[in-house]
């Protein structure tokens, strides 16, 4: 079955035309990681009725951090586990 979905272009790149998508599955990028690429690779592209074209880039590149700032609580918590396990 062909897939009828367009694909935005603030998902696509400009010249070499890589979809956002397909960079973070061929990096292999955990969830939290690609959703910053992804808000990162539309931000200045993407724009949304009734706001600016600058309040949504900052809003893109707020959530971007958000989405770093939530790997980086997994990647702690990964590490007091592991560190808990090996002092038992």
């Amino acid at each position: 079955m062909k897939n009828t979905n367009k694909i935005p272009n603030y998902y696509i790149g400009k010249y070499y035309k890589y979809e956002a998508r397909k960079v973070i599955a061929d990096w292999e990028l955990s969830y939290n990681v690609g959703n910053s690429v992804t808000y990162l690779l539309r931000c200045g592209k993407k724009t949304e009725n009734g706001m600016s074209n600058i309040d949504k880039h900052i809003e893109d590149v707020k959530k971007a951090i958000h989405h770093l700032e939530f790997e980086l609580e997994e990647l702690e918590k990964k590490k007091l586990s592991k560190l808990r396990l090996n002092h038992i």
